[in-house]
């Protein structure tokens, strides 16, 4: 099992489900989208979720769907936000660096909500359950 193919996306669908830090806040303030994670440099990410309000009722691999976000990052830098999730600090770190890239989305209004902000940092914990 590879980091975002079909098997991963399946086990990040049931762990996001079942964190109410991240699925029930999103839940809140009905938060709905499409979301794609993949490799920077290739031309399409490659796993992808599908949220309504804020559970993933769809998961798997890209098939040219329309993202409300497209996250980039190097393999080893998924693995060690996987390992050790950023808290806000290195969230903006990582962001202003380029080691993640929001190939779609709007990362500045996301942070500066925190009913938005906080589930995206829980993400990557959830992303280490896997």
């Amino acid at each position: 099992m590879e980091m975002f193919d079909e098997e991963w996306m399946s086990k990040f669908q049931v762990a996001w489900n079942n964190e109410p830090e991240l699925a029930g806040a999103l839940e809140q303030i009905g938060f709905n989208s499409i979301i794609g994670y993949g490799i920077d440099g290739e031309s399409d990410p490659t796993g992808v979720i599908e949220v309504e309000n804020g559970k993933v009722v769809a998961s798997g691999n890209y098939n040219g769907q329309t993202l409300s976000w497209d996250l980039r990052a190097s393999p080893d830098n998924w693995k060690k936000w996987a390992n050790k999730p950023p808290g806000m600090m290195g969230l903006g770190m990582a962001y202003t660096s380029r080691k993640l890239k929001f190939q779609v989305g709007d990362y500045g209004a996301m942070v500066k909500d925190p009913r938005m902000a906080g589930p995206f940092i829980k993400s990557f914990s959830i992303m280490g359950k896997v």
